[in-house]
């Protein structure tokens, strides 16, 4: 078994542990393997031991990678999408997860509309307030929430959120506690159906798991250090 088959398959392991500590169903869960400066030899090597679901964060990157790889792969789109690349990620990905702005939202839905296209995506809510993240804060997600809703194009699926990074999973735990707090109270209040809640990556997805998630982002886990990190910390090793 290659060691990418063995990350996997612990991976999975630990999302059904979680699952089973609080007695969801591990089926409720699906894994994206964040595949993002990765080529296309391991994610084939991901494909082969039964992952399908990928996640690319840079259009021009993903644009390149997609027609390498076999057609049944499926793929999601994890990072910010500017403007100028909409267009050409309309095609390439079944679900975005980023859409972190009504002006965002305005355009994916003009440019769907214009492509005969209408795309799922999740609304990335900054639950922590850190000013260095993308998303919207809880109360402007619910003071936007009937604009979003009026982009006919697109089909709002649910949530997403990227909690400050903490030395212990635990660290995570309440704001992704926050999330499906903040999502189950848009659905009362709004009567909609938001069924998906995308929280927790590598450091955290086991806790993300227990707090609800039905979509966890897991990299590093799979596929080791991206070589750009990987690099960083031996130059950084060799000058100590």
């Amino acid at each position: 078994m290659s060691q990418i088959a063995e990350n996997l398959e612990s991976v999975r392991a630990q999302i059904l542990a979680a699952a089973q500590k609080v007695h969801r169903s591990a089926d409720e869960i699906e894994l994206i393997a964040i595949s993002k400066t990765h080529d296309a030899v391991r994610i084939r090597e991901a494909h082969e031991a039964g992952q399908n679901v990928f996640g690319e964060s840079r259009v021009q990157e993903a644009r390149a990678k997609i027609p390498e790889l076999p057609c049944k792969i499926r793929w999601q789109f994890v990072g910010h999408l500017q403007k100028n690349k909409i267009r050409h990620a309309l095609p390439l990905f079944e679900l975005f997860h980023s859409v972190d702005s009504v002006a965002l939202a305005q355009d994916m839905n003009r440019i769907a509309e214009e492509e005969g296209v209408s795309p799922r995506v999740l609304l990335e809510v900054n639950v922590s307030g850190e000013g260095s993240k993308f998303g919207f804060s809880p109360d402007k997600l619910r003071a936007d929430i009937q604009s979003l809703l009026g982009a006919s194009r697109l089909t709002i699926e649910g949530l997403m959120t990227i909690p400050p990074l903490a030395s212990e999973p635990e660290g995570s735990r309440r704001f992704f506690a926050q999330l499906r707090e903040l999502r189950d109270a848009l659905e009362k209040e709004f009567d909609v159906k938001l069924p998906q809640l995308s929280m927790g990556m590598t450091n955290d997805f086991p806790v993300a798991v227990e707090e609800g998630a039905t979509l966890v982002r897991v990299g590093t886990a799979i596929f080791g250090e991206r070589a750009t990190l990987k690099k960083r910390r031996e130059s950084q090793m060799g000058a100590d």
